[in-house]
């Protein structure tokens, strides 16, 4: 499949099958992360993987519970603030890392779903998590072997996004 096709048809999955997903498997996951473009080289993320029962307490700081229970893994990605220049930059850098891994999690076969409310409760988690303060949580990313891929998505009109 081309990368515009993979792009076209990746979509958010909510609900997971019982499925392990390899190590092997989760480092070209993180490998699509760290080859996406950032500032001056300064590769500003970092990403930690939960599983079992860490993914599932991490679902305690969110109301979408069950997207994390339902998943096998979770990637927790961070914006490492020592590495930082310039930290809106850094930000659209992180996005930059999330949508490779988005992309390559789906051309796998496999289904993710990024979750941002859970940032509301960053400091808490990260304190429990013992999390260095160095660290600051950017987005949480569920993924496992979809139960089915979301099918609909609807996009406005190229046209109505062009300024003339």
């Amino acid at each position: 499949m081309d990368v515009l096709g993979v792009i076209k048809k990746r979509r958010s999955v909510r609900k997971f099958k019982k499925h392990n997903i390899s190590s092997k498997t989760m480092l070209k996951i993180l490998e699509a992360g760290r080859w996406a473009p950032s500032g001056l080289n300064n590769q500003p993320w970092r990403f930690k993987v939960l599983e079992k029962q860490n993914k599932d307490s991490l679902a305690t700081y969110t109301h979408y519970a069950h997207i994390i229970k339902s998943a096998d893994k979770a990637i927790l990605v961070f914006l490492d603030k020592s590495a930082s220049y310039n930290k809106e930059k850094d930000l659209m850098a992180i996005g930059a890392s999330i949508q490779n891994m988005l992309i390559c999690i789906h051309a796998l076969g496999l289904g993710a779903c990024w979750l941002g409310e859970i940032l509301n409760k960053r400091e808490e988690l990260c304190r429990d998590l013992k999390i260095p303060k160095n660290l600051e949580l950017e987005a949480v990313i569920a993924l496992g072997k979809p139960i089915s891929y979301p099918k609909k998505a609807s996009r406005k009109s190229l046209d109505s996004l062009i300024l003339k």
